[in-house]
């Protein structure tokens, strides 16, 4: 099925995202053309890693792979440049390769965002983590067969959980 082609009206621009309409759809894009890089992060023992912060939107915390924007501030920035930086600003570790799987869109009915899932494999711990001054960053080296039981102990405790982490959860979740 098509969609007759219709001008987008800009609604609302603020510095991060933009409010869009076109025909009856009402939708929210970044500004600028920013894009995302997701990372799964995985160390030679099966573990991963996992960060849990403070959401706006949410109005709590929430569990997700570590992620950043690409080209917010570093201009000539690729996905693989972002996911090692965020990588390291947010848990602590360096990797030592880096590999695009990706792009995707998590929520295509209501943002046009998407995002470049990286794989980040050759872990080194080089700093404590935690992100940049404000983001109270908590990370979670977590072996991959304990990910559906944290899952379900966080959301125990109240926190939310970003619908990425189904690329770790999809085997128990079908399997039962």
């Amino acid at each position: 099925m098509s969609i007759p082609e219709e001008p987008v009206e800009t609604v609302w621009q603020g510095k991060w995202i933009t409010a869009k309409r076109q025909g009856k759809w009402e939708y929210v894009a970044r500004a600028r053309g920013i894009e995302a890089a997701v990372i799964v992060a995985i160390d030679a023992d099966d573990h991963v890693l996992l960060v849990e912060q403070y959401r706006v939107p949410l109005g709590r915390r929430c569990l997700e792979l570590p992620a950043g924007l690409i080209g917010d501030t570093h201009d000539g920035d690729t996905a693989l440049d972002a996911a090692r930086r965020e990588l390291e600003e947010e848990t602590g570790y360096r990797c030592a390769q880096a590999e695009d799987l990706g792009f995707f869109h998590a929520s295509p009915g209501m943002v046009s965002e998407g995002f470049t899932l990286v794989r980040a494999t050759g872990l080194i711990k080089v700093s404590e983590g935690g992100g940049v001054e404000g983001e109270d960053i908590v990370v979670h080296r977590v072996a991959l067969a304990d990910v559906p039981a944290l899952v379900a102990q966080k959301r125990g405790e109240g926190v939310a959980i970003d619908v990425k982490l189904l690329l770790l959860l999809a085997e128990s979740m079908l399997t039962g």
